[in-house]
This record gives structure tokens, sequence and C-alpha cells, in this order.
């Protein structure tokens, strides 16, 4: 493995998102906690999800979590999209890089912002809201798992879209509803039998329920099923994604 190559992309992608923290680290903890504040005013005292757990408390692992994956996607999706619209994807493709480097650069530059945006959400909102933790494996393994498979498919997004509207259809489209659709602001036992077994079919609701699990001990489902189906999802993903850039998929034409 060319270890420069691979260290010098994700060098310039951490580069990238570190230049303009604000928008890609503090807008994104702000927007979750406005979440946390609205839903949390209207809701706290009024459902207990968990028993002896408060619905502020409750929300907190979602919200985190909902951050992590959606600022993991963007990361790579908008890296990819911008330089291809701009034409200097060409450099990249002119470097010795193998294909299985250059998606590990934009997974791994992904991670860390979605895991950054993570820890800076819960570290904001324990000021406020008391969050047990339960298992810090579990916390430690969806985060990065989540993130991995966030970013995986922001590079799946960036790859097949050509302009800035495609990528923001796949996100308004595909990203925002299995995010919101997930478990983030109630359990899915709450919800009709139909919708219940729908929710199985959601990736991102393993993320989250395994994620909420390490902070709470308790979840909608076993966390080992929820730890399966999120690696599986990834590696399945992750496959689509290398198999895209060794075929030079949209970016050799």
């Amino acid at each position: 493995m060319n270890l420069t190559g691979f260290y010098t992309l994700f060098g310039k992608e951490i580069l990238r998102f570190r230049k303009v923290w604000l928008q890609t680290l503090m807008a994104p903890i702000v927007t979750a906690l406005l979440y946390l504040l609205v839903f949390g005013h209207v809701l706290e005292g009024r459902v207990e999800v968990f028993p002896g757990i408060g619905y502020l408390t409750f929300l907190v692992p979602g919200l985190v979590m909902m951050s992590v994956i959606q600022n993991a996607f963007a990361n790579s999706s908008s890296s990819l999209i911008q330089s291809k619209v701009t034409g200097n994807l060409v450099f990249m493709l002119l470097a010795p890089l193998s294909h299985l480097e250059f998606f590990a650069a934009f997974v791994a530059a992904a991670i860390v912002r979605g895991l950054a945006v993570g820890l800076g959400m819960f570290l904001v909102t324990i000021g406020f809201v008391p969050v047990p933790v339960a298992h810090a494996w579990a916390i430690v393994a969806f985060a990065v798992l989540g993130s991995a498979m966030a970013g995986t498919l922001g590079v799946i997004a960036g790859l097949w879209a050509e302009k800035f509207d495609q990528l923001a259809g796949f996100q308004n489209f595909v990203i925002l509803p299995l995010s919101f659709l997930s478990g983030v602001f109630y359990s899915i036992h709450s919800l009709p039998v139909f919708w219940q077994t729908a929710s199985h079919f959601n990736p991102f609701f393993y993320m989250i329920d395994g994620f909420r699990y390490g902070f709470f001990g308790q979840a909608d489902t076993s966390p080992w099923l929820s730890l399966l189906a999120v690696a599986g999802s990834f590696l399945l993903l992750a496959a689509v994604a290398v198999a895209m850039i060794r075929s030079g998929y949209k970016i050799r034409e």
C-alpha cells in the first residue's frame, strides 16, 4: 500500500474541512442543539421511552449519532462533487494511488469529521443533560462503523452525482429520510406493527439503536444484531464504492 499517497490525500481531506470549521464542525453542533432544545422542551416530562430515563437524556445519543452520520456523508460526498465540478479530480487520478487507497483516504477523513462533530455535540450537551455510559465499547464501535458507512455512502453519492443538485437530491431523498426514520426521536416500539417491521430494513436504525445501547444498556433490538447489520452494510457498500472507483465510474469521462 502506498502509505505516502494515502496520508497525503487523507491530510488534504482533513485540511479541507478544518479550513471552514465554523461551517463543517460548529454549525452541525448548533443545529443538533436546536433539535435538543425544541424537542426536549416540548416532550420532556411527557414521554418516557425507557424506564427511569428522561426524554432529554434519551434524545442525546440519537442526535449525536445523527450528526455523525450526516457529517461523515457530507464530507466525502461534497469533496468528490467539488473535485468533479472544478476539474481538479484529474490530479488525484494521475497520482500513484490505487482504488483502495483512494477509497480509504476519503472514508477515513469522513470518519474523523463525523466523530469530531459527534464528540463536540456530546461534550456540549453533557453540561446540561446527564447521560450515563453503560457500555463504552458499543459507543466507540457504532460511532466508528456508522461514520465509516455514512462516509462510504458519501463516496458512492459523490461518484454518482454530476451536479450539486443531484447530490442534494441524494441527501434529501435518501440520507435525511433514513436518518429521521431511524428512531432518533422515538422508540420503534411506539410505531404500528407495519412501521416497526419496515424500520428493521433501515440500516441507520441499527446504528442509532446500538449506539444508544452503549449509553443506557437498553435497546429496541439486540446490540449484536445491530453490530452485524451495520458491519455487513458497510462491507457491502464498501465493495460497491471500490468497484465504482476501479471502473472509473463517472470520473474518467
